[in-house]
C-alpha cells in the first residue's frame, strides 16, 4: 500500500506562491503526434496521442544506436572494432531504392565509430545493418536484442523488425512517448557518447562514380543551428509515416525532448520542430523547489538497525511552470510504507510528487541520506515494544 505524507517544504518560502489561474501555455500543431518532456523536472508539458502505435521510419535507428552504445559502455564492443561490408548486404542497401545510405561499398572494411556517424549524422540504412551483423552476426539477432533492450526499459508501445526502421509491413512500430523515453535513456546513461556522435552538422563517406569525390552529407537534425543548445537525435521519412523527428536541445541546464510524427513536408518539419522546441523553452520555466541534500520528510523502516531514514533530494529538484506565471503547488511524499531494511544512502526509495491547477502531476525521486542495515533480533524486539507502546 502506498503511503502518503505532506512534505516539509513550504512553497511560499521558496518563493512558489503564485496566481492559481495560471494553466498549461497553449500550442498548436498539424502533426497528428506530438510529445514533449522536461527532463529537469521530469514534466511533460505536450501530449498528443502520445501512445499511438505507428511506424517510426529512420527514428528506429535510435534503438539500433542505444543497442551500441550500451555494448561499447559495458566494455563488450570497441569503438574501433572493424566490421566488413558483405557483398549481399551492400547488394540489398545501396542504389536509389535502398533509401538513405552511407554509400558503403562491397567489403569495405569500417570502424564502429564511422558506423555510428553514418546512422546518426547520414541515416544510413546500409550503415545500420552492417553494424547489426557486426555485433550479432545477423540482422535478425541483434532485432531481437533490440527488441530485449525496449522490454527492459518499460517501452510497451514498441516493437522492432528491422534494425534501420524500413517498412515492413506493421512489425516495427512505436509511440512517441516510448521515442521520447529512449532518447532520455540515451542521453543520461551515455552522455560522453551522446555528445560524441549525435551533434555532428555533416559527415563524409564514400566516393563518388567517375571522378571519386569524397561525398559530404549534411545532418538532417532540424533544430542544429536553428535552436540555441540543440544536439539530437534523429528524423525519420517514409510514405507510410511522413516526415518526424524526435530532438533535443539544452539551455540554462534545462534540457527538454520533443517527437512530432505524421507531418506532410521536409519544410513543415523544420518549422514545426522549430516552433515545438522554441515554445518548450519560452513558454515554460523551471523552478528549483528542493536544493541537492535538503531533507523533505522522514520515513519510517521497517526491520531496520533504525526506526526512520531522512529523505533528501539527490540533486537540485525542480518543477516546470508556466513562465512568468505560475500555480498554486501542492507537494505530497508518496512510498510503499514502511519502507523495508536494509538499503544504502542514496537509494531512491520515495518520491516527491508537485501537483497545480491545469498542470500535470511532477514526480521527483527522494533517496535515503544514510545506510539502514538490518536489525538483529534483539534489534527487532527493541522496535516492536516501540511500536507497540507508540515510542
Amino acid at each position: 500500500m502506498k503511503r502518503t505524507k505532506t512534505a516539509l517544504l513550504s512553497m511560499t518560502l521558496i518563493g512558489l506562491a503564485l496566481p492559481a489561474e495560471a494553466a498549461a501555455p497553449p500550442f498548436d500543431t498539424p502533426a497528428p503526434v506530438a510529445f514533449m518532456k522536461d527532463l529537469s523536472s521530469g514534466a511533460v508539458l505536450y501530449a498528443k496521442d502520445a501512445d499511438r502505435r505507428m511506424p517510426p521510419a529512420s527514428m528506429a535507428k535510435m534503438m539500433t544506436v542505444y543497442v551500441a552504445f550500451d555494448l561499447v559502455k559495458k566494455g563488450e564492443l570497441s569503438l574501433d572494432k572493424m566490421i566488413t561490408v558483405q557483398p549481399e548486404t551492400w547488394r540489398k542497401w545501396h542504389g536509389p531504392s535502398a533509401g538513405s545510405t552511407m554509400f558503403l561499398s562491397a567489403g569495405e572494411q569500417v570502424s564502429v565509430a564511422n558506423l555510428l556517424f553514418g546512422i546518426v549524422t547520414l541515416s544510413g540504412n546500409d550503415a545500420c545493418v552492417v553494424l547489426a551483423e557486426g555485433i550479432s552476426g545477423t540482422e535478425p539477432a541483434f532485432v531481437a536484442l533490440m527488441n530485449r533492450r525496449a522490454k527492459e526499459m518499460g517501452l510497451t508501445n514498441s516493437h522492432f523488425g528491422t534494425s534501420n526502421g524500413w517498412p515492413d509491413g506493421g512489425v516495427t512500430y512505436v509511440s512517441a512517448r516510448d521515442l521520447a523515453t529512449l532518447a532520455e535513456r540515451t542521453i543520461e546513461e551515455h552522455p560522453k557518447l551522446y555528445k560524441t556522435f549525435y551533434s555532428r552538422p555533416n559527415f563524409t563517406w564514400g566516393k563518388t562514380l567517375g571522378s571519386g569525390a569524397a561525398i559530404t552529407q549534411a545532418n538532417r537534425d532540424p533544430l542544429l543551428g536553428r535552436v540555441a543548445g540543440a544536439d539530437g537525435l534523429k528524423t525519420g521519412h517514409t510514405e507510410e509515416a511522413g516526415y518526424g523527428f524526435t530532438g533535443s536541445a539544452e539551455q540554462n541546464g534545462r534540457r527538454l525532448v520533443m517527437v512530432l510524427s505524421g507531418l506532410t513536408g521536409f519544410n513543415q518539419r523544420i518549422d514545426q520542430s522549430v516552433s515545438f522546441m522554441n515554445w518548450g523553452f519560452g513558454a515554460w520555466q523551471s523552478k528549483v523547489i528542493a536544493a541537492k541534500g535538503r531533507k523533505v520528510q522522514v520515513a519510517e523502516v521497517q526491520g531496520g538497525d533504525a526506526r526512520e531514514v531522512a529523505l533528501i533530494a539527490p540533486k537540485n529538484l525542480a518543477v516546470t511552470i508556466p513562465a512568468g506565471l505560475g500555480s498554486d503547488l501542492k507537494t505530497k511524499v508518496v512510498y510503499k510504507g514502511p519502507i523495508k531494511a536494509p538499503f544504502k544512502a542514496g537509494a531512491h526509495i520515495a518520491d516527491l510528487v508537485v501537483t497545480g491547477p491545469d498542470l500535470p502531476p511532477q514526480t521527483l525521486p527522494l533517496v535515503a541520506a544514510s545506510d539502514v542495515g538490518e536489525a538483529g533480533f534483539f534489534g527487532r524486539m527493541g522496535n516492536n515494544l516501540k511500536g507497540l507502546v507508540g515510542l
